[in-house]
């Protein structure tokens, strides 16, 4: 069985993403929304006066500068021993996922890293036309030309910059902000005020996008408010469940499947019981996991015949019942909604998605609760 080290090393890839390249040693993922940004950027450039090769150079370049700008994140944790488990590019740029957070110290100078390689970038581009005796600005910033293409693509670096500074999640300035205010208050309140500020800060970007009639303002000002939300259920949900292990939220109570059952079997465990995750067992031994979207697939082009062993995953997630919650959770991500939990390679439970969600609200009621009965025994 991995180690707990191993399995957090291991995350769930993000789903929607379309092709993989290694660079440095880190995976590079590109979701599918990213190529829409591909695409507006030639339709964009097809209205200037550029030649094709200039707008491939165009295309490139804010590409790269994207990319740099995440690997300038991944160089920085590596300086702290943080490691870089996949960079996926997003419509609003890239994301660096980090085997775990860095802390408050270490944050600043990581989130800083990314805009800083786009002022580099821009600065030696700059710097090169001014030593040449090129105009560092072109005469018309709405028009791509081939005379203009250094100056646009370091000014394009400075937006890169500038957006990514700002002091709302999920972009690295709000990150820095989150880092700073985690100095005068808790981690969780820090984070959620970040993200209120990013969400706001969306909301009026949405708006002035709707007046201005500008749908691609309007698609990033909703990728930048969905982030900013995401950052915030995930800290709640870190404050419900820091210090908790895995056996506190795991089912105990659960059934198997034999490694000769059919799809038919599977089917009739799954309309039978509440459960939608089935360990396959050969022997004593646990040999993959039945997942309720594989044995749908599985009925669909297998049909009721098919064996579970041609559908089970052999690559599941595992864990220990003495793990910490903040460390399995991360792996319940994806199309993976459950771990399986092993005491000295025995199957003693499953850590579920929804059994989670379920743990989560009943201890957000007791945390209520609790803070209820503090203000009522409190003297007037």
């Amino acid at each position: 069985m991995p180690s707990e080290s191993e399995q957090r090393s291991e995350p769930r890839r993000i789903p929607g993403c379309v092709g993989t390249v290694n660079i440095l040693g880190v995976p590079v993922r590109f979701h599918f929304t990213f190529w829409l940004i591909v695409v507006a950027l030639i339709v964009y450039g097809a209205r200037g006066k550029q030649s094709a090769a200039a707008l491939t150079i165009y295309i490139l370049s804010i590409f790269g500068s994207v990319l740099l700008h995440e690997l300038g994140h991944a160089m920085v944790a590596r300086r702290f021993g943080i490691r870089t488990l996949d960079i996926v590019m997003l419509p609003i740029g890239g994301l660096a996922r980090l085997e775990r957070a860095p802390k408050a110290h270490e944050e600043v100078w990581v989130a800083l890293a990314g805009p800083v390689v786009n002022l580099l970038i821009a600065g030696s581009i700059f710097l090169w036309l001014t030593l040449t005796g090129v105009a560092p600005l072109p005469d018309n910033w709405l028009e791509i030309t081939d005379q203009s293409l250094l100056p646009m693509i370091a000014t394009a670096n400075l937006v890169l910059a500038a957006f990514n500074l700002l002091p709302a999640f999920p972009m690295d300035g709000g990150r820095i902000l989150r880092s700073l205010l985690s100095k005068f208050r808790p981690e969780h309140e820090a984070t959620r005020t970040a993200a209120r500020i990013g969400m706001g800060m969306a909301a009026m970007m949405g708006l002035y996008g709707l007046l201005a009639l500008n749908p691609f303002l309007i698609f990033i000002a909703f990728f930048v408010y969905v982030g900013a939300m995401q950052e915030s259920l995930a800290s709640q949900q870190q404050v419900l469940i820091r210090g908790e292990k895995v056996h506190s939220a795991m089912v105990t109570d659960f059934r198997t499947l034999l490694h000769g059952d059919s799809i038919r079997d599977a089917a009739n465990l799954l309309l039978s019981t509440t459960q939608q995750d089935f360990p396959v067992l050969t022997g004593s031994h646990v040999s993959g996991l039945l997942t309720r979207t594989a044995l749908l697939r599985a009925m669909a082009t297998e049909g009721p015949e098919g064996y579970v062993a041609g559908a089970m995953d052999r690559n599941f997630a595992k864990v220990s019942p003495d793990m910490d919650l903040t460390d399995a959770v991360p792996l319940l991500t994806g199309n993976n909604s459950c771990a399986l939990v092993f005491q000295d390679e025995r199957l003693v439970g499953l850590l579920t998605a929804e059994n989670l969600s379920e743990f989560l609200v009943l201890r957000e009621i007791r945390n209520a609760r609790q803070r209820s009965q503090v203000e009522e025994n409190e003297p007037v």
